[in-house]
């Protein structure tokens, strides 16, 4: 479910981005990230056989993975100087603005700890990036 436009496109920081079709204010929900709710063993056993992992372990046993049925933001790239907060609340993965967001703006989220254990190059190329994921 989104509350606000987003489109993907080809992204400079990696792939495919989501990006903003509208403007969006600052605090406001962006949306619900789509995806089909799994047991992390079984989010784990998928992740292990695939490049590109679209999965958030939500800490109960559950994870979301978000390339089975996903939506736009499912292509939000890691950014160590994000315009959006993810927030994990009743096995949902919610999208919320930092800031106003511009029109035609990439949507970028600090992934936090990640499966890649701070060895996967991070390419934000924002001020101050903290070189990996």
């Amino acid at each position: 479910m989104l509350f606000f436009k987003v489109k993907n496109a080809e992204s400079p920081i990696d792939g495919l981005g989501a990006f903003a079709a509208e403007a969006i204010p600052a605090r406001r929900k962006i949306g619900n990230l789509g995806g089909e709710v799994i047991t992390v063993r079984t989010a784990r056993r998928r992740a292990a056989r695939t490049k590109r992992v679209a999965m958030v372990e939500f800490g109960n046993g559950y994870a979301l993975d978000a390339s089975i049925q996903p939506n736009e933001l499912r292509y939000v790239n890691h950014s160590c100087r994000p315009n959006v907060y993810m927030r994990c609340i009743a096995n949902r993965v919610e999208f919320w603005a930092l800031r106003p967001i511009k029109k035609g703006e990439e949507l970028t989220c600090n992934y936090g700890p990640t499966h890649h254990d701070g060895q996967l190059p991070c390419q934000c190329g924002a001020p101050g990036c903290q070189g990996f994921l």
